[in-house]
Formats: structure tokens, sequence, C-alpha cells
């Protein structure tokens, strides 16, 4: 599988391979009961990236991996929300901690791990998670969860602006449609991730120095 990793060409002009760095994080966006839960206006069409989140988390956490997740929250009314809150009117569901917010058991957080509260789509934007992962020496992000055309297209493209190398796992990423998904793990990877599949990414999890890393 990791041998498998780079999907570029050399001959392409986009697509160049990113080699991840040994000391990751994982960085799990976003999987609140809003998007699976079916009476919530932003619930995805199944769970199938919340179970492949969950095992990815459960390697990174075996292996010693920091896990890291965010959620959003707002303020009454939206007032943190700006612009962002007015043009998507199902965010009105994550308005203070309501149900909605919660974090899914399978991924929830466990001992000490770091809860990011944000009110935009990327997880380092107006927050403290770029320079929180550069003083604990993180050179490469692995991101799951949801959802893909939006939170998770916007964390990957800050991750790298950040100097991270981005790893969207492709099996525990989802969004509302199958055409949005696709199409936006096909230009993460050809412009600013890589995207792997579940097996990958616990290969490299379990083993961070292997041969993918740092040659």
């Amino acid at each position: 599988m990791a041998d498998d990793l780079s999907l570029s060409r050399p001959d392409e002009p986009f697509g160049g391979s990113l080699r991840p760095g040994t000391t990751p994080v994982v960085l799990a966006v976003d999987m609140m009961r809003a998007y699976f839960d079916p009476s919530s206006a932003l619930c995805l069409p199944d769970d199938a990236c919340l179970r492949s989140a969950s095992r990815v988390l459960a390697r990174a956490r075996e292996h010693g991996v920091p896990v890291v997740h965010t959620r959003v929250r707002y303020g009454a009314e939206g007032v943190d929300g700006g612009v962002f809150f007015r043009k998507v009117p199902a965010l009105q569901e994550l308005v203070g901690d309501g149900p909605m917010g919660e974090l899914m058991s399978p991924v929830a957080p466990v001992g000490d791990e770091l809860v990011v509260v944000k009110q935009y789509a990327s997880a380092f934007f107006g927050t403290s998670l770029a320079s929180t992962l550069h003083a604990r020496g993180v050179d490469t992000v692995v991101v799951v969860g949801v959802s893909t055309s939006g939170c998770i297209r916007a964390s990957a493209v800050d991750a790298i602006q950040h100097g991270f190398v981005p790893l969207v796992v492709a099996d525990a990423v989802g969004d509302r449609e199958p055409g949005p998904h696709e199409s936006n793990l096909h230009d993460l990877r050809t412009k600013y991730a890589e995207v792997v599949d579940e097996a990958t990414a616990l290969d490299y999890l379990a083993d961070p120095r292997g041969p993918w890393g740092p040659r």
C-alpha cells in the first residue's frame, strides 16, 4: 500500500507528489451529530466516512500519533458567524451547545485530545491550530471528517499554506453528494494534498518512518 501513495506523473503540470514527514497529527474535522442525524439539514447520505474515520483515529492512538478535533459553534443568533452564517441557513443548528454540535461517539475525543472550536470552513482560519501544530513539531496533517467540498477542502488548502503536508483520507471524508465529493478529491489531489485510501493511511500512521517517510 505505502508504495502506491504517490498518484502523480512526472510529465503532468499538476499533481506532483508530497512526501509526508515523520511527525503526523490526525485532524478530525467537524464530525458532529448534525452530519449524521436524519433530522438535520446537514445530514450526509450515509455514515461510511464516520466508520472509516473511527478506524483511522484508533490506529493513531495505538501508535501515539496525536489527534485534534474540530467542531463548529456559534454565539447567539450567529453573532460570530459573519456573512458565512447568513449564506448557509443550516448553520443555525450549530448555535450554542445544542445536540447537533456534539461530536459523534465513534470519533469522540479521549483523554486530553484538543478540540478546536471554529466558525468558518477551515480548521486553521481564526484559530490557534497552526501555531499549536508548529510548536509540537508536526509536519504532516492526516485529514478525516466532513464535508469534502467544504471544511475538508478548506482545511487541506490551509494546511499546505501553513507548511504542513496534507494527507486526505478519501474513505474517511464525506459529502452530501458523490459529485462534490469526487470532484474536490480530484482537485485536492492535483494541487493541494495527497489523497490516500484508508489502508494506506493506517499503514502510514503505524510507521511514519516507513516506505513513504523522508529519504
